[in-house]
């Protein structure tokens, strides 16, 4: 039970809802920048997707699936969840609240699928052209 009510206290704690400026320096320090796409399309990518929540969780994929954490990362193929037997990035997926395993899977997922980046639907569909708003103003 104590492991338990630990392990509940680990996943609340690390789950967060970043600020747009502390994502990207976040991000950048993590050498998101350039890896798949800019830091600007990161951060575009990751407003498009939860909000900047760490912990956000969509349950509504037409097949099923569920996406999690701050990129969205869908239990189809990239996390496990018991649902899939695929787990390309060798995690559960309630791991996916937090930043850094976010951040590990997404360059995974950029340098291991067929389409990278465009893997992505939200960054297919609203940051593909100029991103530089997302970061502007963030002194980086």
């Amino acid at each position: 039970m104590r492991a338990l009510v630990f392990l509940l206290l680990v996943a609340v704690a690390s789950a967060k809802m970043y600020e747009r400026c502390e994502l990207a320096r976040a991000l950048k320090a993590d050498g998101m920048d350039g890896h798949g796409t800019s830091l600007s399309g990161w951060v575009c990518l990751a407003y498009h997707e939860s909000r900047f929540h760490t912990d956000a969780k969509n349950s509504a994929n037409s097949d099923g699936s569920t996406d999690y954490g701050i990129f969205q990362i869908n239990n189809r193929w990239w996390c496990t969840d018991g649902k899939w037997n695929n787990n390309g990035c060798g995690i559960s997926c309630s791991a996916l609240s937090n930043l850094q395993t976010s951040i590990r899977c997404a360059k995974h997922i950029v340098n291991n699928h067929h389409t990278g980046i465009r893997a992505w639907v939200a960054w297919v569909n609203h940051c593909q052209g100029d991103t530089s708003s997302y970061i502007k103003g963030c002194k980086l």
